[in-house]
């Protein structure tokens, strides 16, 4: 059950499709005054290491904020789309002497950008990821503004909504290790969405040859739609899902070919803002010639 670890995949493609987004939804969300809380429900640890063992091991980076902070540095290149150029400012922010030592996760790119009376709500589960995840709040010394708990993010994060102001960003990115992850990130989002129908809900999912993993956005989406809610589908696709074969007989799994972000009350900003994003996202991350994009809205 805890066998899944971030620090391995790190600053991949998928992690720059599902920061872009929530650097983007956040900055929106706190153009408000009033005080705004995030729950996350499957924290992980942090922050990440992307010259360490893990991320070392799996090399997912160079494939994708590597590359961006890479191209980035090439005066030949196109500029980047605004979302994308703000994700990379985020990252160099941890990153004062260059490069990309640290890779921020979810919970400290968040922390980067609230305000002092936000609050921010930690789930995790897995004993050594909860431990860092503990050890790496610790030197915020950000007070009772961060929760961190080890509890089951999709039985207990529905006890902080509504939260007192009545302004909330959601965000569910399970491993999805275990099969029955997608009914339950549905049984989640169905179930907040009773307590508090005008938080802003983000579903990170990967997009593998599964059953599960291609129902869940059709199923979101009339989950959203039911209950009379806007909302935005992105995904990332970077090569082919395709199990090949080598002159030997040896068969090797591509990895993980594709990402989608799924959000109920979306910003309505976030659609332009990833209309030009996405594209570039594919363009520079891409590693065949299967990779693309997608973006549709509703509500």
């Amino acid at each position: 059950m805890f066998s899944y670890r971030h620090a391995f995949h790190a600053g991949n493609h998928a992690d720059v499709l599902k920061h872009t987004v929530l650097i983007a939804t956040l900055e929106h969300l706190l153009e408000k005054e009033a005080a705004l809380t995030v729950v996350d429900t499957h924290a992980g640890a942090g922050l990440y290491r992307l010259d360490g063992d893990y991320a070392g091991t799996s090399g997912e980076a160079a494939e994708g904020v590597l590359r961006l902070l890479s191209e980035a540095k090439d005066a030949k290149t196109t500029p980047l789309p605004d979302a994308l150029a703000r994700y990379l400012a985020v990252v160099r922010d941890f990153n004062p002497k260059g490069g990309a030592r640290i890779y921020p996760g979810s919970p400290f790119i968040t922390h980067h950008l609230l305000r002092e009376h936000d609050k921010l709500k930690l789930f995790e589960l897995h004993p050594t990821d909860a431990h860092t995840l503990d050890a790496n709040i610790a030197q915020l010394e950000a007070g009772r503004q961060i929760a961190v708990l080890r509890e089951d993010g999709f039985g207990s994060a529905t006890k902080f909504l509504p939260p007192p102001s009545r302004r909330a960003l959601v965000l569910c990115d399970p491993s999805y290790e275990i099969k029955s992850d997608y009914a339950r990130v549905l049984d989640f989002v169905s179930a907040a969405l009773k307590r508090f129908a005008t938080g802003t809900y983000a579903v990170w999912y990967p997009i593998i040859p599964r059953p599960e993993a291609h129902d869940l956005p059709r199923r979101l989406k009339t989950l959203a739609t039911k209950a009379g809610k806007s909302w935005l589908h992105a995904t990332l696709t970077v090569k082919s899902s395709k199990i090949v074969t080598d002159a030997s007989g040896a068969t090797h799994r591509p990895g993980l070919p594709a990402s989608g972000m799924f959000l109920i009350n979306p910003p309505y900003t976030l659609k332009a803002l990833l209309e030009p994003a996405l594209p570039q996202m594919a363009q520079r991350l891409g590693q065949d010639r299967h990779a693309t994009s997608s973006l549709e809205s509703g509500g």
